[in-house]
């Protein structure tokens, strides 16, 4: 398997893409070719817009899988001058899952098993297709229409 390393900034919502950041900075290395929806946007077949969108819902049913904290927290106390804003591991839990379910509504119904199959389960497209029941090659352009339809959820331009 070809690998394709990129170095990404990492944030407390996770890795991103681009830099924008000051002062310190942690970074993650990241396999581009590690899923099928990263090997079809570095030969061209997914644009820049389609492939966020596939890596946000990716993000999101990750973190809604998260399970509670049983042991020692160490992440920071919330402080009252945020406004808000920093939410508790559990809250963001639940907004994972509230976007993830609300990104999958947006597909409908015919477009949300091959986009949690290739995008979540990390399945390729060949094997998507077969176990869908789909003909040989159209799981790209059904694939496609339904990032397309998940870009709009997540407002990705």
């Amino acid at each position: 398997m070809q690998r394709q390393l990129v170095e990404k900034e990492l944030t407390e919502e996770g890795p991103i893409r681009g830099s924008g950041a000051k002062g310190k900075r942690r970074t993650v290395t990241v396999n581009l070719a590690e899923s099928p929806l990263s090997w079809l946007h570095s030969r061209g077949h997914v644009d820049d817009r389609l492939f966020d969108a596939g890596e946000r819902l990716r993000e999101d049913f990750e973190r809604a899988q998260l399970g509670p904290n049983v042991t020692m927290r160490w992440e920071p106390v919330r402080v009252k001058s945020t406004g808000g804003q920093g939410l508790s591991t559990n809250e963001r839990q639940i907004a994972a899952k509230d976007r993830f379910d609300g990104a999958l509504r947006e597909a409908g119904k015919g477009l949300q098993d091959i986009l949690w199959r290739v995008v979540c389960a990390g399945e390729g497209l060949p094997e998507a297709e077969k176990q869908l029941g789909s003909p040989a090659r159209s799981g790209k352009l059904v694939l496609k229409l339904a990032l397309d339809r998940v870009a709009d959820f997540y407002r990705l331009r």
